[in-house]
């Protein structure tokens, strides 16, 4: 852990050479904290929870001909202070960028996971659809491929490598439409599939668009171990809503139903203050109903800042 945090350091501290030359590197990060109040089942409590913030260093190299390497290397730091091994690491990763699309290779969200494009309103917090499904994952071992766009498609494949005798090699396939961010397209789309991933197969269908004002998003969810075990379905709507430039106020509706009757949904409520393009303070409630666990309940206020 010594060696990580020198190591992260020294990437940081060394970045405006590197800038000098050929290569362009961006230090970049977020700090996301808040105080909230938590019931997972055994009565409320308080806690101040840092929610996946991060600091990285990415960037490419131009090497001519059309061919640029890209790189990034991030990690996430534990800011509440509650854990000794406060630095992990996320998407760390180099490749080759060209006219035949992107390979990148290391460690990496699989395509399935990027899917989603940005229809979960409250990625990173208690309402992360992560606590109701599975296939957000983010693998080691792996190697992506990304197509150029053809008419506003585009083609994403993800293999996992085994990395040990008993396993059994991992792909994740998906097929894009338009921009996750709808800053370039009005629609946004995806079909994808994840076949022996950490042990499930998968399937999502996602669709995000703006109407009358309002971000809209949607997915259809279906997830069974590989196991053979039961067999999960679920789906998933959001929305947001700018009352004024700086204050918008958004929802999201998560199911998943298991074959045998162990159904799950979560409900969660939010608004979003902006400061400025870096920073926002943020409020949200978040209730999950379980069927054979304990609900829970978690209200918040943070702030978010990025760089």
């Amino acid at each position: 852990m010594k060696f990580t945090k020198q190591a992260i350091a020294l990437a940081v501290l060394s970045a405006s050479s590197f800038a000098a030359s050929a290569a362009t590197v961006d230090v970049y990060g977020k700090a996301n904290l808040t105080l909230q109040s938590s019931d997972e089942g055994d009565g409320s409590f308080t806690e101040i929870k840092s929610n996946a913030s991060r600091i990285g260093l990415k960037g490419t190299h131009d090497l001519g001909n059309g061919l640029s390497v890209v790189y990034k290397a991030e990690f996430q730091v534990d800011m509440d202070g509650d854990s000794d091994d406060n630095i992990d690491d996320r998407n760390q990763y180099v490749g080759l960028k060209g006219n035949f699309g992107e390979v990148l290779i290391g460690k990496n969200d699989t395509v399935l996971k990027q899917s989603q494009g940005k229809v979960d309103q409250f990625n990173d917090l208690n309402g992360d659809i992560k606590n109701l499904w599975k296939g957000e994952n983010r693998m080691s071992d792996s190697l992506t491929y990304k197509s150029p766009k053809f008419s506003g498609f585009q083609l994403g494949l993800t293999y996992i490598a085994e990395d040990s005798v008993d396993a059994e090699d991992g792909i994740s396939a998906a097929v894009f439409y338009g921009d996750p961010g709808l800053k370039k397209s009005k629609l946004f789309a995806s079909v994808a599939v994840d076949s022996e991933v950490k042990g499930y197969d998968t399937m999502r269908a996602t669709v995000s668009g703006k109407v009358a004002g309002f971000t809209l998003g949607a997915i259809v969810h279906n997830q069974e171990p590989v196991d053979g075990g039961a067999e999960t379905d679920g789906f998933l709507v959001s929305a947001k809503y700018g009352l004024t430039k700086e204050l918008s106020l958004k929802g999201q509706l998560q199911t998943a139903d298991t074959d045998g009757g162990d159904d799950k949904s979560g409900f969660t409520l939010g608004a979003d203050y902006k400061l400025a393009k870096s920073t926002k303070l943020f409020a949200f409630y978040t209730t999950f109903d379980m069927d054979s666990g304990a609900d829970e309940d978690y209200a918040a206020v943070g702030i978010e800042y990025k760089f």
